[in-house]
């Protein structure tokens, strides 16, 4: 499958589109056929590592990554449908 991905924090210039390994679901899980993402601030505000306070970075960072992203694809709204 295609995703956008990013290897380092920082502007729009980074993204690529890259072929990256299709995902499995576990047993609690659904895996969803993505039709459409958008681009939030929040998507935003993960490839820039951009926070409003010092505290706030370290839990950002602690979660998506200190030196570089921890989960490489952004988007996390979305328009699709249950895959079987």
């Amino acid at each position: 499958m295609k995703a956008i991905v990013y290897e380092k924090y920082g502007p729009p210039e980074i993204l690529e589109l890259e072929e990256v390994e299709k995902l499995t679901s576990l047993d609690d899980e659904v895996l969803i056929r993505v039709y459409a993402t958008t681009v939030t601030a929040g998507d935003r505000r993960a490839r820039n590592l951009d926070v409003p306070s010092r505290f706030l970075g370290l839990f950002f960072g602690k979660y998506f990554g200190l030196i570089r992203p921890k989960y490489p694809i952004l988007g996390y709204a979305l328009a699709g449908q249950y895959d079987l």
